[in-house]
């Protein structure tokens, strides 16, 4: 009778937490990483995203969902760093400009994460994912000239003992070599769903931790273009950092438990279900956000039928914090005219007037509040004009 193949044995290399991991095993991982359980959940995360995709084809202007969503993104993928701010804090100065010497310092580091975003999205128009790409991507992050490390990475540390739990590989050499292998692991063809390649992808990018600082931004914006590079997204519209902010801790366990045990099936399974959820929940602001513009349109049709116009109202999505230059830049009439455009808007209770720096700034605060909602409900506007 003929035995029974043996299983393969995983060939990782025991990590002593305070020295440098030059061994870290390069991709693919020689352990299974399509188990069962993995694959059940694949097929509901899978689900979700399509999902997500249609819906969020269905928004008449994309660069509504393109604005929002991301805004979201940076936000929660700021904070896991420990960088916090708001949303309000985001679009009001957004809606200053990069030339105003006013504005809020921690927010113009999380807007950068959106600008990031934004240049990888466009750069997988013209090549695949890279080293390169991810280079582009930490430098916008953190606003430095950085590159590939050659000293040191910073050792991780348990937050409560301050024991060193982890230190990355050291040696730009080394690091290279690790960062062409991590390449060519998200560009070649492979019958592995892309979903776990996803998850493998991010975990061996985090351990290699290539830059003095912005790797976990620069690896979770990574995470984002690799879904859209194999076609399960058309644009970065997944909030999926909501879903890490909240299991932050267990994040970095499963994380952890790939270096320390080889326990992939932890890691594929947590990355999965943060991308099943954070599809079902970005889904849900989608289809209200789709909601509240028609609400819009047919509330500002009602009440000043001589004002409305597709455009309009587009606009105050693409641009919560609105100013009259938007207006004029999009056509929309002289200062003069879309001056009187928002001022009717104001007095229908659509937008809110805030004087910011020394600009006038109108702030469509119903949108504003929904973006910010966990769940997805909004008020109906009023019945009745004021003034």
């Amino acid at each position: 009778m003929a035995r029974a193949p043996a299983k393969r044995k995983s060939s990782r290399p025991v990590n002593e937490p305070a020295r440098p991991y030059n061994a870290l095993s390069r991709l693919p991982p020689v352990t299974d990483v399509e188990t069962k359980a993995i694959l059940k959940r694949c097929v509901a995360a899978r689900a979700e995203l399509a999902e997500l995709k249609i819906s969020g084809q269905l928004i008449p202007d994309q660069s509504v969902l393109i604005n929002a969503i991301p805004m979201l993104e940076a936000r929660a993928s700021s904070e896991i760093e420990n960088i916090v701010t708001t949303n309000d804090s985001l679009y009001r100065e957004a809606s200053l400009g990069h030339d105003s010497p006013a504005g809020d310092p921690v927010a113009k580091e999380a807007l950068r994460y959106r600008t990031a975003l934004h240049q990888g999205f466009q750069a997988l128009a013209e090549r695949p994912l890279s080293t390169r790409i991810a280079v582009e991507t930490c430098r916008t992050i953190t606003g430095t000239a950085l590159d590939i490390r050659a000293t040191p990475g910073p050792k991780l540390r348990n937050g409560v003992t301050g024991e060193v739990i982890y230190t990355p590989p050291e040696g730009a050499e080394v690091i290279r070599n690790l960062l062409a292998n991590w390449e060519r692991y998200v560009n070649e063809e492979s019958e592995i769903d892309p979903l776990i390649r996803m998850a493998v992808q991010h975990y061996q990018f985090e351990a290699i931790h290539p830059f003095g600082d912005g790797n976990g931004r620069t690896g979770r914006i990574l995470n984002l273009l690799f879904l859209i590079q194999a076609g399960l997204l058309d644009k970065p519209t997944l909030y999926l950092s909501r879903h890490i902010l909240r299991t932050r801790a267990d994040y970095y366990a499963s994380l952890a438990c790939v270096t320390r045990d080889g326990d992939w099936e932890a890691w594929v399974l947590y990355m999965l279900t943060a991308v099943e959820q954070t599809a079902r929940w970005t889904n849900g602001k989608v289809r209200a956000i789709r909601d509240l513009m028609q609400a819009t349109s047919d509330y500002v049709r009602a009440e000043k039928r001589g004002l409305y116009a597709r455009e309009l109202v587009e606009l105050i999505f693409t641009q919560p914090y609105c100013r009259i230059e938007n207006l004029t830049q999009k056509g929309l009439g002289n200062r003069a005219t879309v001056s009187g455009y928002l001022k009717q808007l104001v007095a229908i209770g659509v937008l809110a007037e805030e004087k910011v720096w020394r600009e006038k700034v109108f702030i469509h605060a119903k949108y504003m509040d929904l973006l910010g909602r966990d769940d997805h409900d909004f008020a109906p506007y009023g019945t009745h004009a004021r003034g």
